[in-house]
């Protein structure tokens, strides 16, 4: 009774072919959704950010163009006006002041002009309410100036009488006989009103969360929509570091604050200003969810119809989606050799094991890309140490006889210490081209960590396997190189089972030889000392 009562329960839970293939359906329905709406995030995304960060540059292009023109404007009045006052010091105050008044009122560049002596002595000021006429000058932007005597244009300052944050701009005046003059000097308050201020002043957060600022060549805020910010220097942003080097262009980036924008930078060449245009990634992440939803919603009603339609039909179906179910479950596992695709008679098995297929094969695909990856050291290109020590276990497993050659830059600590560590990419990159260069068709070369290469030699003897290394060496040494100063390298080789018949004791032997070469003066190559315990291949 017992026993029967055992079969019974069994038998009870047993599901219907058609409850069980509803069951499989759905499952490849949904992971097959699953990478559709994956890829198509990854797709979105992508071009949403491409999309914004082009149409942030192009903004930002587009207002460095209109600045430039405007800063070549101020510029010509400036050299314009200079030019009139070539005589000032035949002119009466009067004279100077109504040719001061006049270029004022004439545009709206300025919000006050000064002539300057040679001597610093302010000669006329307009407006005259500022009462520094008959004065000398103190502001240390008006200084370096009059010193220069070249076109100056001067980073934002903060005045100490009036507390004004503003940008200081000069021409020099020579007379018709070449005799400096003295300055012709333009203001402009950068927190009011003026052609500057009414065209970037009226800078707000748009209801995307875009908006711009304006730095100077010294990396400091002239106009942002926080107005508190005025003046601050964020020249440790790498967006305004880059302007500040004179370059454009696009990219993500994080803010002082820690938050994740979508910037286009543009660089104003007459003046060495930048205009920084951004956007949240945020913003693109709520976009991104709301394609979800829409994706979703438009695939929810095909799939119950779909799983109606299956249902209906599960007996005759039950073969091919049995198998489509037995197919996913392999991924992950093994590697699944797809069959040719062959027409079924039923529309939704076929278009369903057309989907599947494709999804198979795409995961298939970057799952050996990412294999690949991971045995791939990414800045040379060349294997890395984890795939070194899977060959050398496979090779020693095998019995088969090799040569290795552990081949480390000299003195590459200098290298980065005297020309960063940008440039020491650059070295290893190269060392690692001369490398595979001048290896044999079945050599293999590995990044062993840092500056140190070590190159397999399948069936080689260690004097074959120096006349290997030699060779590479030679070449490193007549090579050109990223640096002025020579590259040169060390090795040491080792050879199994000759010297070792274990991998840890094999690399030793090979590093105890690069050692000795390094001992010796280095940019030469030795062999690692027998062992006379080791038999011979």
């Amino acid at each position: 009774m017992h026993i029967q009562r055992k079969a019974g329960l069994r038998q009870g839970k047993k599901l219907s072919l058609t409850s069980l293939f509803t069951g499989l359906v759905t499952l490849v329905v949904l992971l097959t959704t699953t990478i559709i709406m994956v890829g198509s995030y990854d797709s979105k995304k992508q071009s949403l950010m491409e999309t914004t960060l082009h149409l942030n540059f192009s903004n930002a292009d587009r207002m460095a163009r209109t600045m430039d023109s405007l800063f070549q404007s101020i510029r010509g009045s400036l050299a314009h006006n200079a030019q009139m006052l070539s005589k000032v010091d035949g002119m009466t105050p009067e004279q100077v002041g109504h040719q001061l008044e006049l270029m004022r009122n004439s545009s709206n560049y300025f919000n006050s002009i000064v002539v300057i002596g040679k001597d610093g002595l302010v000669r006329n000021v307009e407006p005259t309410s500022i009462g520094t006429a008959g004065k000398h000058i103190t502001s240390q932007a008006a200084k370096e100036a009059l010193e220069l005597k070249q076109p100056y244009t001067s980073a934002p300052y903060m005045t100490k009488n009036t507390n004004r944050l503003i940008v200081f701009l000069s021409q020099p005046i020579f007379s018709n006989d070449g005799t400096y003059l003295g300055i012709l000097g333009g203001t402009i308050y950068l927190q009011e009103n003026n052609v500057l201020s009414s065209i970037f002043g009226n800078n707000k957060v748009d209801d995307f969360g875009s908006y711009y600022y304006i730095v100077d060549s010294g990396g400091h805020l002239l106009y942002h929509p926080d107005k508190r910010l005025f003046g601050n220097d964020v020249s440790g942003n790498e967006v305004v570091q880059k302007l500040m080097k004179g370059q454009s262009g696009e990219q993500q980036v994080r803010n002082l604050n820690g938050n994740e924008l979508l910037a286009g930078y543009s660089s104003v060449p007459e003046s060495g200003w930048g205009i920084v245009v951004v956007s949240p990634v945020a913003l693109i992440r709520q976009q991104l969810i709301g394609h979800i939803q829409t994706i979703i919603a438009y695939s929810l009603i095909p799939f119950i119809i779909l799983l109606s339609a299956v249902i209906l039909v599960a007996h005759r179906l039950a073969r091919p989606f049995a198998y489509l179910a037995d197919l996913v479950s392999k991924m992950g596992k093994e590697r699944i050799v797809l069959p040719p695709v062959k027409p079924h008679w039923s529309r939704e098995a076929d278009l369903l094991t057309k989907a599947v297929f494709l999804a198979v094969a795409d995961i298939q695909k970057q799952t050996d890309q990412l294999t690949q990856e991971a045995a791939t050291d990414t800045l040379t290109g060349l294997k890395n140490r984890r795939s070194l020590e899977y060959t050398l276990s496979q090779w020693i497993a095998s019995g088969i006889p090799f040569s290795l050659i552990v081949l480390d830059v000299d003195r590459f600590k200098f290298v980065n210490d005297t020309y960063g560590h940008v440039t020491g990419d650059e070295v290893l990159k190269h060392v690692a081209g001369v490398i595979v260069s001048s290896l044999r068709p079945d050599d293999v070369c590995h990044r062993f960590g840092g500056e140190e290469f070590v190159i397999l030699l399948a069936r080689t003897r260690p004097a074959e396997a120096f006349n290997v290394a030699e060779r590479v060496r030679r070449a490193l040494e007549q090579r050109k190189g990223p640096i002025p100063t020579q590259v040169t390298v060390s090795q040491g080789i080792a050879h199994y089972p000759q010297h070792a018949s274990e991998q840890a004791e094999l690399l030793k032997k090979a590093d105890q030889a690069l050692y000795r070469a390094k001992s010796n003066g280095r940019n030469r190559t030795m062999v690692a000392e027998d062992n006379p315990a080791a038999p011979s291949a």
